[in-house]
């Protein structure tokens, strides 16, 4: 067999069962081989940047690795994903052709120097020089990308390797690393009993979890934590859904983005903070204003990442290991020192009910709280969100109270780029089962990075839902022009878009709605259909109705501005 078959055989043996991308000349040879091939599903996306995009949206709800490719004429364009999965450590395998190396200095059409591209912004960068070496780059990404901290690969594959002929046998797949996590390493015994310890008797402790507790998978773990030690829980928004948001130890979102005063207010208060698989990063901590004096809290931080582990708070108890299996021995070394259970706090629940009713709506646009709330609301149980940055993140980050723990929301908070989340919500069709709805709740401003990707939904026929938040600008820099540098505006405002007449021109269900009235009869109308829709909804700018975001909070209480940021 030749190097193309083998590399596909491969990713057979690693339980691939789709990869993202789209052709370009130098990927002509592996598709050759790809239409004589049954075991791996080829998904076409209309740009490079949205396949990695995809594969990074099947990895984060699948639990698995997301395997996308691409053509050297557009390796350039799948960086901003591969920084996006390096920062939010999502492993994926990343696949390039290319010329043949050879030719590089020759000015060949489309060669350049992707290793020196790449390598920044991946754990590893792997080229294949002969055929024979192609199954064993293979075996290699699958267990750089899931071990450790878990994180991106780059294999580039010239055309002239994969067209070599190789000798069978093929190697055996390590089977262990076709998910995520592939390992589960422990810190040392004296060091979670001492973190148990520290749990037991603390007063107020809070216990903040991050992206790493769904990587991990140990949203079971979790709650048990949470009750074993009266743990006030919250998560980052990228952490949201490590606990049921209806468990009565859970307080929410907390940090700068979907939060609220009532969630960072137990970080505030707290005695002790514990960060599970959490980077501790702006995002999370407010600016690193959270909590307000330091000294007077003690810290443990759990984490996957040696480069993360005490980054932001260092004088306290440091776990280095992967959460779910850390978080077992802390349970088990509580038991086997017989230390006490706590019961669960009472003034959680009691704080909790202290949040207002829905918001009213008048005038010729939707308030955003209204109408998430209706949404998540009217939306199939078990449905997943994938959420853009900005308006269309915070306000489901905030107001949807998840039901049930797990992987049910996904948004890309660790870089915050536009256009994320249309091509990502395409690829957690994917990795969920069929009969799950997948939202994508966009912003007018990102849909302008990937309208294209319209064709690609309406192609695949997933039953996914665009829900796009129509205020007419880029808001989110609107806001923060206001409430950093003041009036006017610069560079925020686009001209009107017919968005019901371009999902329609993609063959897809479209409605639109303005008012209360309007939202319900359009959800009946979009639920009731299977298969790919669009709903748009017309809503004020952030600077106007300001969204869950406590700087702006503060500042818009101060001129007397409405705010969704409330206690």
């Amino acid at each position: 067999m030749n190097a193309a078959r083998a590399l596909l055989e491969m990713l057979q043996r690693y339980q691939v069962e789709y990869v993202f991308g789209l052709p370009g000349e130098t990927t002509l040879g592996l598709y050759d081989e790809w239409k004589r091939f049954e075991g791996v599903t080829h998904v076409m996306a209309r740009d490079e940047r949205h396949a990695v995009f995809m594969a990074d949206g099947y990895a984060r709800v699948s639990g698995r690795p997301g395997v996308c490719e691409g053509p050297s004429v557009g390796a350039t364009h799948m960086v901003p994903g591969l920084v996006e999965a390096m920062k939010s450590c999502i492993p994926l395998i990343v696949m390039t052709t290319d010329i043949p190396l050879g030719m590089e200095k020759h000015n060949m059409l489309t060669g350049f120097d992707q290793t020196s591209l790449f390598t920044p912004f991946v754990k590893e960068s792997l080229t294949a020089h002969r055929g024979d070496e192609v199954p064993f780059l293979v075996r290699r990404a699958f267990r750089v990308a899931t071990s450790g901290c878990p994180g991106p690969v780059h294999l580039r594959l010239p055309i002239d390797v994969l067209a070599q002929e190789i000798s069978p046998p093929l190697p055996l797949a390590q089977e262990r690393f076709s998910i995520c996590p592939g390992t589960r390493p422990l810190p040392g015994g004296g060091e979670t009993a001492e973190a148990a310890k520290g749990l037991a008797y603390c007063k107020k402790g809070v216990m903040v979890c991050g992206q790493g507790v769904l990587t991990s998978r140990a949203w079971d773990e979790i709650e048990r934590v949470a009750e074993r030690f009266g743990l006030a829980t919250a998560t980052t928004i990228n952490g949201k859904g490590s606990i049921s948001e209806l468990h009565p130890l859970s307080v929410g979102v907390t940090g700068s983005r979907g939060s609220t005063d009532l969630s960072n207010s137990f970080i505030e208060e707290a005695d002790l903070l514990f960060y599970v698989g959490c980077s501790t990063d702006s995002v999370g901590t407010d600016g690193w204003k959270l909590p307000k004096e330091t000294g007077m809290t003690r810290f443990i931080h759990l984490n996957i990442s040696e480069r993360e582990l005490g980054n932001s708070f260092g004088d306290g108890l440091l776990l280095h290991g992967d959460v779910k299996s850390t978080l077992q021995a802390i349970l088990e070394a509580a038991n086997e020192l017989e230390l006490p259970f706590k019961e669960g706090r009472e003034e959680i629940a009691g704080r909790r009910g202290t949040r207002p009713g829905p918001p009213s709506t008048s005038g010729d646009r939707l308030d955003p709280r209204l109408a998430t709330e209706m949404i998540t609301g009217a939306m199939p149980e078990g449905s997943v969100i994938v959420a853009d940055p900005g308006m269309s993140a915070v306000y489901p980050a905030a107001f949807y109270k998840l039901p049930k723990a797990g992987r049910y929301f996904v948004t890309n908070y660790a870089m915050g780029a536009l256009g994320y989340g249309l091509p990502a919500a395409i690829g957690a069709t994917y990795g969920v089962p069929e009969n799950v709805t997948v939202l994508n709740f966009v912003g007018d401003g990102s849909f302008g990075f990937t309208s294209g990707e319209l064709e690609t939904t309406s192609r695949l026929g997933r039953d996914l839902k665009v829900i796009l938040f129509n205020n007419g600008s880029f808001g989110w820099i609107r806001a923060t022009n206001l409430f950093s540098f003041g009036a006017p505006h610069f560079a925020t405002d686009f001209s009107q878009v017919d968005y019901m007449a371009l999902a329609k021109s993609y063959g897809m269900p479209a409605f639109r709605a303005s008012s209360e009235s309007e939202l319900n009869a359009a959800l009946s109308g979009l639920f009731a259909h299977r298969g790919p829709a669009l709903l748009e909804l017309v809503v004020p700018p952030e600077d106007e109705c300001v969204p869950p975001v406590p700087e702006w909070g503060i500042k818009s209480r101060q001129e007397g501005l409405e705010c969704h940021y409330w206690r």
